[in-house]
């Protein structure tokens, strides 16, 4: 008998598993807005699911289980925040260096803003909501993010990038109306003063950054300095987490690629299916024992048609394996 009711468990039990995994990409989306990091969201996620699935007998049905999964979500993300230091990025840590003085000096991996793949955090869909989800992740809108108190956080997400309406808000948050559009005021406010316009956030982009990619790719691999020039904004940015060196300008970017990051020459990229909703590669640069070993994760923001950022995360050890990137290119 026992074994007749544990087949019957089972059984039950099947349907409601796939009605909470058909929500884990959004939620892990969710999460990493929240927290800053791929892994952190998973682990949210899945912390998110294991309550869901305990509570479920407890669920009434009030509210959609879309619903009542993004309130233990949020719960679990602001239980997180709450106890740690925000992450960031080099660029929260003074100004830009000189690349002829330039110095690394390493930070801890839990400071850091770290990226995501694409097909972790945006679920399959219409194209345009897809694109509209992909700029939710953008790394520039999740460094904002991160400058706001968990609980506006919170009230930014699930009102402007979500669309809930201030009501379900306030009941999910356990507080009035009024509080949440206070919080959402004060937290477009921040994200001003950072450069993020939010009314394009969710907003598709109409450049096509495929072939700005694609030129930058090959002109990296061909180490061109005057092909990659080329392609740079006035204000583009150079970082390479975990160190809190930033470069800013055409200047600074050549005079660090021509001086220290000169051992870059030679590199291959190895393309992912994209990071943050932005085109990103594998980089592995040229080994004294043959071949080339990983460096770096670069992640490309763009804008106007031109590079803004180039991010290259230089824990290779954990991005790799979770981009799907081989450990050496023989």
């Amino acid at each position: 008998m026992t074994d007749v009711a544990a087949t019957a468990a089972d059984a039950s039990a099947l349907p409601l598993e796939r009605q909470l995994e058909q929500y884990r990409r959004e939620l892990i989306a969710h999460c990493y807005r929240m927290l800053g990091s791929g892994f952190e969201a998973e682990d949210a996620v899945q912390e998110t699911m294991v309550r869901a699935w305990k509570a479920y007998d407890s669920f009434e049905g009030r509210s959609s289980l879309r619903s009542w999964l993004y309130r233990i979500a949020t719960n679990v993300c602001l239980d997180m925040v709450g106890s740690k230091q925000r992450r960031a990025r080099p660029m929260d840590f003074g100004e830009p260096q000189v690349a002829e003085r330039a110095t690394l000096t390493a930070r801890g991996e839990a400071t850091w803003i770290e990226p995501i793949p694409d097909g972790r955090a945006i679920p399959d869909g219409d194209p345009g909501e897809v694109a509209a989800a992909k700029e939710s992740i953008r790394l520039a809108f999740i460094g904002a993010l991160q400058h706001l108190p968990p609980k506006q956080r919170a009230v930014l997400i699930l009102r402007e990038v979500l669309r809930w309406k201030a009501e379900e808000v306030a009941e999910l948050l356990g507080t009035t109306v009024a509080s949440v559009n206070s919080a959402l005021q004060r937290a477009r406010a921040t994200l001003g003063e950072n450069g993020i316009d939010q009314d394009a956030v969710g907003a598709p982009r109409s450049d096509d950054q495929s072939e700005l990619a694609a030129k930058y790719a090959d002109a990296f691999e061909r180490y061109d300095i005057e092909a990659l020039t080329a392609l740079l904004h006035d204000d583009a940015v150079l970082s390479m987490p975990p160190y809190d060196l930033w470069l800013q300008g055409e200047a600074g970017i050549v005079g660090w690629l021509t001086g220290p990051g000169a051992e870059c020459k030679g590199s291959r990229l190895v393309p992912v299916e994209g990071a943050n909703g932005s085109p990103a590669w594998g980089q592995y640069r040229v080994s004294p024992n043959g071949g080339h070993d990983p460096w770096c994760l670069m992640v490309l923001e763009t804008r106007d048609g031109k590079v803004t950022g180039i991010n290259s995360f230089l824990d290779t050890d954990r991005l790799f394996p979770l981009f799907g990137l081989p450990a050496h290119l023989d």
